[in-house]
């Protein structure tokens, strides 16, 4: 595989799930909210459709990107949606503060049930964590988004390879006795559509695409690569079904279950490399924006402006966290899904495609 071709069709994916993974998906907490909840069969469905939805809205987001030269959320928008295009980054905002809201507190409730250290270590360290990367520049942040996905796929794999081979016969008859189970339908599209809302934060991952072809690829491979770590947690879970689908963090109990201390800090330092991730692709995605607007006026960001922001994003989401981390993926995650659907997703899949029709596959973008 050469390093174009990675950078054409499996980057934009790698990028996609390295924002998407965040607090709740990381710590199982968003799998088995929008999933297992469901009961084990009618979750993998939930999943399928999610992934079948990440993949259409990738490949038309990815190729109207392409035909609009839109590289970033408010070129993307302007096109899209004109004059409204606003209300993306204002719901985006919302968003982006209730994620780190969750990451916070995931922070907090993993140093807090692995290392018996206080709930404010792991949110004051985590806000440290981003700050760094924020303050370093982008070069060290791209490098950082670009390579942890591999960690991840590692770990992940080993813990679904552990699981079933500790727990299989549970995980099979556990699956076997469950159900299709009403509401499986709309858990996936419920999943995916707040998830997609980070497809047009991030689309300077498509800037090596050229093509149709290689566009469409990119988005159509995006949502499995998102996805697949989610599967293989989710497996490994059924194994402690239904108990597990309550608890504030499931790695955690999945973790406890296998046995090995050593193998739940690597399983945490893991997720806090994703954590970090997250909130710096996030608070990035928005300097970055500013600082376009600033370009244009003849100004800049510096880096210690960019920090400052960073900070102050974290400040007021830690806060925010104190709700915990059940009550804010159940409560505000449902509330933005739908908002995010007829913002984005319904405007894409019908302005979007009859605009890439009228293209002809002409590129406009770098």
């Amino acid at each position: 595989m050469n390093a174009s071709w990675f950078r054409k069709l499996l980057l934009p994916g790698f990028v996609f799930q390295s924002v998407v993974i965040a607090g709740g998906y990381g710590t199982g907490r968003e799998i088995a909210e929008f999933f297992l909840t469901l009961g084990p069969k009618s979750g993998l469905l939930a999943m399928a459709i999610s992934t079948i939805i990440w993949s259409l809205v990738c490949a038309v987001s990815y190729e109207f990107a392409r035909v609009t030269g839109s590289t970033d959320y408010r070129g993307f928008f302007s096109h899209l949606l004109g004059k409204l295009g606003f209300l993306y980054e204002v719901t985006w905002f919302v968003f982006m503060l209730l994620v780190l809201a969750v990451i916070a507190a995931a922070a907090g409730s993993i140093l807090e049930e692995t290392f018996a250290l206080h709930y404010l270590v792991g949110v004051i360290g985590m806000t440290a964590l981003i700050g760094l990367l924020i303050f370093r520049g982008t070069d060290t942040i791209e490098r950082f988004l670009a390579s942890w996905s591999f960690v991840l796929y590692g770990v992940y794999v080993a813990l679904f390879a552990w699981a079933l081979a500790r727990f299989g016969p549970t995980v099979a008859e556990t699956f076997s006795s469950s159900s299709v189970q009403e509401g499986w339908f709309v858990g996936g599209v419920a999943y995916a559509g707040y998830n997609l809302a980070i497809i047009p934060a991030i689309l300077f991952s498509i800037r090596h695409v050229e093509t149709r072809g290689e566009a469409l690829t990119a988005g159509a491979l995006a949502g499995p690569i998102a996805m697949m770590p989610a599967l293989l947690f989710y497996v490994a879970m059924v194994g402690f079904y239904p108990e597990v689908a309550d608890h504030p963090v499931p790695a955690n109990t999945v973790l406890e279950g296998l046995g090995s201390r050593g193998f739940q800090i690597l399983f945490q330092i893991m997720l806090f490399g994703t954590l970090v991730e997250t909130g710096t692709g996030m608070i990035h995605s928005v300097n970055e924006r500013f600082a376009h607007a600033l370009a244009e006026r003849g100004g800049g960001l510096s880096e210690r402006t960019r920090t400052q922001i960073a900070v102050g994003w974290l400040v007021v989401a830690a806060m925010i966290a104190q709700f915990g981390l059940i009550g804010l993926i159940a409560r505000g995650y449902g509330t933005l899904t739908w908002a995010f659907i007829a913002i984005y997703v319904v405007p894409v899949l019908t302005i979007g495609v009859w605009k890439i029709a009228r293209s002809r596959g002409v590129a406009t973008a770098e």
